[in-house]
């Protein structure tokens, strides 16, 4: 494993399959928290930042599925692997269709146990979301925006919602791709049906077919017994399938086939699958371009371009800063315990004028540092990270004069203490202002971590 170890919760009420797992999942890099029931686990899930969880089906107190539907609820997109005896698959299955991440049966296979909690690793990035914002003022279909391009958004979702017309999002990272579609499902008549996610550059492409499609028993080495894909799961339902402009052109022939017959065959399979399934997909490349490079097929864009949402990028819609600015505040004073009561005009124009090229994932992450580190009541220029100042007066840049030149070694001691800062403020950010837990990330004890804290100018007490 690269960069920061992932913090996997194993909840089971069996001693020994919890310690043969912790072993396990060890040994490949992660951190590992263990529970014996249900209900523990939503007291370290309230307490700790975890990336993973894993967790029986049947358990005393709250059982698995209980487990599922509070990580559902309270943090969204928060990877859940469930584990089953071979009796209850049926019942890994309607977790699967309620927004399990996956399934593996008992007794598990090692090499199979590993691929899914890597899969989960790598889908966990951005995971522990707040649940979307709730209908009112600011906005609609529990979307933040009241800007003419978003007004335009909504009256597509009123009109499209309800049909079973695929659609096809567009935008860049961190636009608002996933809220969209989560709004088609929502007021669709199958909104009480399963909606499964896949996020298609979040998997290897060799594995990405045997997600989609399933496979049999012995279809390849690991796979110890039959399993449906996200079709499957899907039926009758809404699939989401995000990022799809990183399917390969092979897998692009089969989806091609599920969308015109409704049908394919799992991976090793020999008896063909019907299902009835409201496609919804979503990218942040041009299909244009892949079309021209002959990487995406021309049939199959038709096909999923029956309707098309693009959510633009925040540049366009600075009027809806403000608004967005508002909800994160809100958020982020209930979520780190702060009260802080409002932003300063001055900084709110430096935002207007900030480009945000990570759009509004970026702005979120930027007013959840601001809450956590404001001394004030109110939320200055001065708090706003560097670069958002320094983009947004270019005017000033040019009549400033030229600055000493310094030496080398200056410049790399300067530079080293950016990098610092950026990395401790990146481990509170991501640990709720915990400095035990920052530092446990780092790699480095915590009283290293105060005095560095203490050396950058970032006081212990503003973390919390």
């Amino acid at each position: 494993m690269t960069g920061e170890p992932k913090q996997v919760l194993v909840v089971d009420d069996e001693a020994n399959m919890r310690k043969v797992l912790s072993a396990l999942l060890r040994r490949d890099g992660y951190e590992v928290q263990t529970s014996s029931d249900g209900q523990e686990a939503l007291s370290i899930l309230a307490e700790h930042h975890i990336d993973i969880v894993i967790t029986d089906l049947k358990m005393p107190r709250l059982d698995g599925m209980g487990v599922l539907r509070h990580v559902i609820g309270r943090y969204g997109d928060l990877p859940v692997i469930v584990i089953t005896a071979h009796g209850t698959v049926d019942t890994a299955v309607e977790a699967l269709k309620l927004g399990a991440f996956d399934y593996i049966t008992k007794p598990f296979d090692k090499e199979e146990m590993r691929r899914v909690v890597a899969k989960a690793a790598r889908a966990s990035e951005g995971s522990r979301k707040e649940p979307p914002p709730e209908a009112g003022a600011k906005g609609r279909f529990r979307i933040v925006g009241l800007s003419q391009p978003m007004k335009l958004i909504y009256q597509l979702l009123e009109r499209v919602a309800a049909t079973p017309s695929t659609v096809l999002i567009t935008g860049e990272s961190g636009t608002g791709k996933e809220l969209v579609a989560r709004a088609l499902y929502e007021n669709s008549h199958l909104a009480s049906a399963p909606y499964i996610r896949v996020n298609c550059a979040a998997m290897p492409r060799e594995l990405i077919e045997s997600e989609l499609f399933g496979y049999e028993k012995g279809a390849f080495t690991g796979a110890v017994t039959n399993k449906p894909g996200k079709f499957e799961l899907a039926d009758g339902g809404t699939l989401f399938l995000d990022e799809v402009g990183e399917i390969s052109p092979e897998i692009q022939v089969k989806l091609l086939r599920v969308l015109q017959e409704g049908e394919f065959d799992r991976v090793g399979g020999v008896k063909t699958q019907k299902v009835n399934v409201r496609l919804i997909t979503a990218t942040n490349r041009d299909l244009k371009d892949l079309l021209a490079s002959g990487s995406f097929r021309e049939d199959l864009y038709y096909r999923l371009n029956v309707v098309h949402i693009h959510v633009p990028p925040l540049r366009e819609r600075p009027e809806d800063i403000p608004i967005l600015v508002e909800h994160f505040l809100e958020k982020f004073n209930e979520r780190l315990g702060r009260k802080i009561a409002t932003v300063a005009p001055e900084a709110l124009t430096v935002m207007k004028a900030y480009r945000w090229p990570g759009n509004v994932r970026e702005l979120e992450n930027v007013m959840e540092r601001c809450t956590l580190f404001c001394d004030n009541t109110e939320i200055a220029a001065s708090d706003l990270p560097a670069e958002l100042g320094q983009e947004s007066a270019p005017s000033a840049a040019k009549v400033s004069p030229q600055p000493e030149v310094l030496s080398l070694k200056d410049q790399v001691q300067a530079a080293a203490s950016r990098l610092e800062r950026e990395l401790i403020l990146k481990a509170l950010e991501q640990t709720g202002g915990n400095v035990s837990r920052a530092a446990r990330l780092l790699q480095i004890s915590r009283k290293s971590l105060q005095n560095k804290m203490k050396e950058l100018g970032l006081r212990e007490a503003k973390a919390g």
